[in-house]
């Protein structure tokens, strides 16, 4: 069975849901889970980012350590729901352009034996525009994934 459980989370509702779902397949499996966080780097670079709005008007030191706090609440709210279940829980997170490399990486590094992510389920057009980093990582990984819908 699975002894090492990588959970991505971005902390949205639906990640939520896939971090219970982890956490009680792990308690089962006797498992211990990595709870993973990408931290997307500032967005802005170059001439045009003084006039884009939002976050233009964020430094990107102020965005890195928004950015880092958020992370650091995702992830405290993942070890304490896995603590309360008596599962062990380790925290990361890292920066990255790519979401679903950086989790395919983790996983790797980390010597995981399954991927248990949320998927929003975009299809079609909007699937296709926005990408998926669920769908990536289904792609790229030589890592089981579990899906959560």
């Amino acid at each position: 069975m699975y002894k090492h459980i990588l959970v991505p989370t971005d902390g949205s509702e639906l990640s939520d849901k896939a971090v219970e779902a982890a956490i009680k397949l792990a308690k089962l499996a006797g498992a211990r889970i990595t709870a993973f966080h990408a931290v997307e780097p500032y967005p802005l670079q170059g001439a045009y980012a003084a006039e884009a709005s939002g976050v233009a008007e964020m430094q990107p030191e102020i965005f890195a350590e928004r950015s880092e706090e958020y992370a650091k609440r995702v992830l405290a709210t993942v070890a304490a729901a896995a603590k309360k279940a008596n599962v062990a829980c380790a925290t990361d997170y890292a920066t990255s352009r790519s979401a679903s490399q950086a989790i395919i990486e983790k996983a790797g590094k980390e010597k995981c034996d399954l991927i248990v992510m949320a998927s929003h389920g975009r299809r079609g057009l909007e699937g296709f525009l926005l990408g998926s980093e669920t769908q990536k990582v289904l792609t790229h990984s030589v890592i089981p994934v579990l899906v959560y819908r």
